[in-house]
């Protein structure tokens, strides 16, 4: 809880200060422009001078001017402090298995394990094992399974040249397109144009977005 109330108050501090700066930009903004106009008028056409509308117009674009300027530094600030939450959160996942999309086999102890996620219920599951090059080197049916992700567990005589794997399903006869995943450990994280990414423990990067569950 330290944390957060640290991260909090630094970012308080920061659009504390950036409400200042953005003050004196908005002084200077309406004062270039003010310039401007009076510029136009003192050398405006004498047989055809701005009308009052025109002159108007002029002087509510200060106004608009300001506005965007305003929501600009409410919008950026905004996407700051949500990306030092956002690291916040990413740095708990440091040590913890995820779930994301990819479709590497894992085997352990001659065991080929891998996982994949349903859109909604099959009643026909297939995996195909692959090499390095796609090619099948093994399929079975895993039966009817249920909406949401669920794991496989490959048994062969041996694993040797297996990389990978896809899965296909049907409900009713109509083909389904499950999603392949991988179960990793978080080994570290980092963040650039407040966008956070995970490196995996057995290798690659993955966006905080695409991270289906963790434990």
């Amino acid at each position: 809880m330290a944390a957060v109330s640290n991260i909090n108050t630094q970012t308080l501090a920061d659009i504390n200060g950036t409400t200042k700066t953005q003050t004196a930009n908005e002084a200077g903004s309406a004062d270039r422009f003010l310039k401007l106009l009076v510029a136009q008028m003192q050398n405006q056409d004498p047989l055809s001078p701005m009308d009052n509308a025109q002159v108007t117009s002029q002087i509510a674009q200060i106004n608009t001017v300001s506005g965007i300027e305003k929501l600009n530094t409410s919008v950026g600030g905004l996407s700051t402090q949500f990306g030092q939450m956002q690291a916040l959160q990413g740095a708990a996942l440091v040590g913890r298995e995820v779930v994301v999309p990819g479709n590497t086999l894992a085997i352990k102890d001659g065991v080929g394990t891998g996982t994949f996620e349903l859109s909604s219920a099959a009643d026909e599951v297939q995996v195909e094992i692959l090499d390095k090059q796609n090619n099948v080197i093994e399929k079975f049916k895993l039966g009817a399974r249920a909406a949401g992700v669920n794991d496989f567990d490959w048994k062969p005589n041996s694993t040797a040249g297996a990389v990978s794997f896809r899965v296909s399903a049907k409900a009713d006869g109509a083909t389904l397109t499950p999603t392949e995943l991988v179960r990793d450990t978080v080994r570290s994280i980092s963040t650039a144009n407040n966008q956070l990414t995970l490196t995996l423990k057995n290798g690659g990067n993955v966006a905080y977005s695409d991270v289906r569950s963790f434990t």
